[in-house]
């Protein structure tokens, strides 16, 4: 199994940019996927997440990031993405996309597994 974020950068507040989380090695269609960030000095937190096949179209979304990112995917492609819009500082960590156990989004991270490498995502004001 595995999950490839790409897509990060450095960009000005205001900006936007899109994540792209690749998987290989598993039913990709049929799990949740789901990104997280790292900040310095701070715990991984859920961002967002998307259900598969199954799931429904379910969503979860962190209040921090509600209206301004959307999550979504292209099984055909093995790929999610994730759009980011009106980009702020606090932004500013390491994304990360992992699968869940489930088909369902999720927010626990405690619910994922095969965190995929991160890719840095960087705000300046």
């Amino acid at each position: 199994v595995q999950l490839q974020a790409s897509g990060g950068g450095l960009v000005q507040a205001g900006d936007s940019l899109r994540l792209s989380c690749t998987g290989s090695g598993f039913d990709f269609a049929d799990h949740a996927i789901g990104w997280a960030r790292q900040a310095p000095g701070k715990e991984r937190e859920a961002v967002a997440c998307l259900g598969g096949t199954r799931g429904g179209g379910s969503t979860f979304y962190a209040d921090s990031v509600k209206g301004r990112f959307t999550i979504s995917r292209d099984n055909a492609k093995n790929t999610v993405y994730l759009q980011m819009n009106d980009l702020k500082p606090e932004d500013t960590a390491i994304y990360f996309c992992a699968k869940s156990y489930f088909g369902v989004a999720v927010e626990s991270l405690k619910l994922y597994e095969d965190w995929g490498r991160g890719t840095q995502v960087t705000v300046s004001s």
